[in-house]
């Protein structure tokens, strides 16, 4: 099984190798770099475990728990 974001700890960073967000949330992801190669890092997560905060290109992305788990890292 692949590694995704949801498995990160905070301060852990990742390479996403390929993400399986449909629709226009995963077009929006794309557009804001989230694409094969870009290098990530887990900021934080909610006491739940949702949402994480993750860091890529200079800013911060929050992410909905099963948004996290179709973002599979190298």
């Amino acid at each position: 099984m692949a590694k995704t974001v949801d498995d990160l700890l905070p301060g852990e960073s990742g390479i996403v190798k390929k993400h399986r967000v449909k629709g226009t949330l995963g077009k929006h992801l794309r557009e804001m770099g989230l694409i094969n190669g870009t290098k990530i890092k887990l900021e934080r997560k909610a006491p739940l475990g949702y949402p994480v905060e993750i860091r890529l290109q200079g800013f911060s992305l929050a992410l909905r728990k099963e948004e996290a788990q179709l973002i599979e890292l190298k």
